[in-house]
Order: C-alpha cells, then sequence, then structure tokens
C-alpha cells in the first residue's frame, strides 16, 4: 500500500526520470541523426559543455547511449544510441510531429523522409489490432497495488 503523500508508480515517470532533464532529448536526436561527437552536441543543442558531460554520462549509465573512441591522441569519444536509445526515436519523431502541429506549422526546421519514399506522419498504433490510438479508446487498468486509476485507494489511505 502506498504511503500518505507518495506519488503513483509509473514508468512514464521512471523514463522522464533519464530522459526528460533539459538537452537529453536533443543529445538523442543528434546522435540519432549521426552528430555524436562532443562538439557536435555542443553546436547543434546549445548546451553548456559542463551540463552536456553530465546528460552523456547519465544516458551512458542508462544503456540509452554507448561510448565510442574515435580519436587515440588525444582520446575523443563519439556516442551512438544503443537498442535502448533507437527504440526511443519513434517518441522523437512523434514530439516532432506534435511541435510542427501546435507550435511551428508553416515553419517546420525539419522534414524527415520514411525508407518508402514519403515524408514520415508517425503515429501510434496498437500493436494487436492495428488501429491508431486515441484518446477515447483507451482505459487505463493500474497495477500497483493500492491505486486506482483517480488515486491511491481507500485502503491505501486509512
Amino acid at each position: 500500500m502506498p504511503a500518505s503523500g507518495d506519488p503513483r508508480p509509473c514508468s512514464i515517470a521512471d523514463a522522464l526520470a533519464i530522459v526528460g532533464e533539459k538537452y537529453s532529448l536533443l543529445v538523442l536526436r543528434e546522435a540519432c541523426l549521426g552528430n555524436g561527437r562532443f562538439d557536435q552536441l555542443v553546436r547543434n543543442i546549445g548546451a553548456p559543455r559542463d551540463v552536456l558531460a553530465t546528460r552523456l554520462r547519465r544516458l551512458v549509465d542508462a544503456g540509452i547511449l554507448n561510448k565510442h573512441v574515435y580519436s587515440e591522441r588525444p582520446q575523443r569519444f563519439e556516442y551512438r544510441p544503443t537498442q535502448a536509445g533507437l527504440e526511443l526515436e519513434p517518441v522523437l519523431m512523434t514530439l516532432m510531429a506534435w511541435g510542427d502541429r501546435h507550435l511551428r506549422k508553416d515553419d517546420r526546421p525539419m522534414v524527415v523522409e520514411h525508407i518508402c519514399g514519403n515524408e514520415l506522419v508517425p503515429t501510434v498504433t496498437c500493436a494487436a489490432c492495428g488501429g491508431e490510438v486515441r484518446h477515447g479508446d483507451l482505459k487505463a487498468h493500474p497495477q500497483s497495488p493500492g491505486w486506482s486509476v483517480t488515486g491511491p485507494t481507500a485502503a491505501a489511505t486509512a
């Protein structure tokens, strides 16, 4: 049972603890584009060098990026996405599409082409039925003991 004041157990919160820090998703964006060298990352993201170094360490420690030596003298590294990092790329594409629709409209900074030759328009679909995921079609079933959709159950707060 959750203690009073404990937040809801949540995989979204767990993921954001890793990739939700400022610049983390932008680091992943650049690594997925093939721009994984530190100086490229600084230039393309605009993050302060010390903050960027901290984000890179966290993303490597979390298994989202791998560090590869590209120069021995001086020793320099390039960061590449792991399988876990590549699995976040559709999230980046979905965020980009949302930003294009709601924030940029007619001023899109990048277009991504799918292997089929068409512009990528990402959608989230159900793996079981292939249907597009829409808010009204979803029903949450909390799995953590003592929690309901609305919050802690009465027994948990007593």
